[in-house]
């Protein structure tokens, strides 16, 4: 590690006792007084720790640049300490003011649909994520054990571990479904009421109210909408949960059955179909009072039964199927949850090491082509190995050895038998 990465480092731990510190004074004071409503935030979202701790996570992320063009590299090449008091001076003196959004469209993985993106400037993202810093203790005293999505501590596999419990414990009607245009949907005015049941720190509500009013820049115009959490930014991902907590927290599972639910994604674990069909009734009922609906296309109720015939549903990027495990001298009498990576999942790699190894890029070095092609591999590889995965891996691995092997026989005008040797 380079003296600069190590200093950087260095500097990040001691930033985060700190804030670690004084997130955790406030989590256990929403914790022990449900009812509280704080009011002294707004000095939180300036100190320079916050800040510095704020930089670390939109540098980390490694986004592209806002409506200014202004790129991270940018940032450290005029002083990041710099902007970071420029920053504070803003936010304490109440003028900081953010930017339109630039709006993108990106490709959902092994889809042909494209979900907007909103792309805030550098320094606004700073903003969002210190708010976030400030925020997320308060409300995640309050969220819900159903809840998963974007939360510290529990990520999509602990969402996984509970649909193979409640598969084993009988519940095998599952409703699965998803909210249609979740961020772009979420009222403000009520997502503002929902914030403000935990927040009554005016200047904190200020900041988040010029957050989503901001609008975003498209084709030259900036658009300013009343309903909306622009996915894309630092802030919108814990935005969405405190909204969707009205849904868990008057979710009945011994009523409707268990709600697992990752952000927008939902799925229910029923013990039987009409229970099944009284948990989606219940989903449309609850989404229809918070100004939400149901995407039809992606809504179904499945039976998870073995057999060639019987039918899955796919979460969080896997296919979940109900099958007899394999037995040495006779069928087993034990059947259980499987999961391997989703139609869609298995396409998506294969596009993107299609892409790596595309034909527009045969002027890069051998090296980073295989160094890209590796990295994203291990990080495909390093979600989908928990599960049943492993012939979805040999065909995965396969295929990209054929591409690499391509790219190298087309680079080196060699034939591919060469080059798979080399």
């Amino acid at each position: 590690m380079s003296a600069a990465n190590t200093a950087r480092s260095t500097l990040a731990a001691v930033h985060g006792d700190g804030v670690r510190a004084f997130q955790h004074v406030l989590y256990r004071a929403a914790k022990a007084d449900p009812d509280r409503r704080f009011h002294a935030l707004r000095d939180k979202v300036y100190r320079e720790d916050v800040l510095q701790r704020a930089w670390y996570a939109v540098r980390r992320n490694n986004g592209a640049p806002g409506i200014d063009k202004t790129t991270l590299a940018d940032v450290e090449e005029y002083g990041v300490t710099r902007l970071l008091g420029e920053l504070a001076g803003e936010l304490r003196a109440g003028t900081w003011r953010p930017l339109p959004a630039r709006r993108v469209l990106i490709p959902k993985p092994g889809s042909a649909e494209r979900r907007p993106l909103a792309i805030s400037a550098v320094r606004d993202r700073i903003v969002q994520a210190a708010v976030k810093i400030v925020l997320e203790p308060v409300f995640e005293a309050d969220f819900a054990l159903c809840s998963f999505g974007f939360r510290p501590g529990r990520s999509a596999h602990d969402a996984l571990q509970v649909l193979i419990d409640e598969a084993w414990q009988g519940r095998r009607w599952v409703v699965e479904t998803d909210i249609a245009n979740c961020f772009s949907a979420i009222p403000q005015d009520k997502l503002m009421r929902a914030v403000e049941e935990r927040v009554s720190d005016q200047g904190v509500l200020k900041l988040l109210r010029a957050m989503l009013r901001v609008g975003v820049m498209e084709d030259g115009q900036v658009r300013r909408e009343v309903t909306g959490a622009a996915q894309g930014g630092p802030a919108s991902p814990l935005l969405c949960n405190i909204y969707l907590h009205r849904l868990d927290r008057v979710w009945d599972a011994g009523q409707h059955g268990v709600l697992v639910r990752y952000c927008d994604d939902l799925v229910v674990m029923c013990s039987t179909r009409r229970q099944a069909e009284a948990a989606l009734a219940r989903l449309r009922s609850v989404l229809g009072g918070l100004g939400l609906e149901l995407k039809q296309s992606k809504t179904r109720i499945v039976h998870l039964t073995e057999g060639k015939d019987a039918e899955g549903f796919d979460f969080l990027g896997f296919h979940h199927r109900w099958v007899r495990a394999r037995g040495t001298v006779k069928p087993s009498r034990v059947c259980f949850l499987a999961r391997w990576p989703s139609r869609k999942a298995a396409q998506h790699a294969r596009d993107r090491i299609r892409q790596i190894t595309g034909r527009k890029r045969l002027l890069l070095a051998d090296e980073w082509i295989v160094e890209e092609l590796n990295w994203f591999l291990r990080g495909w590889g390093g979600y989908f190995r928990y599960g049943n995965s492993a012939r979805i891996f040999d065909a995965i691995s396969q295929y990209a050895l054929e591409r690499l092997a391509g790219f190298v026989g087309k680079r080196h005008k060699r034939s591919r038998l060469w080059a798979c040797a080399w």
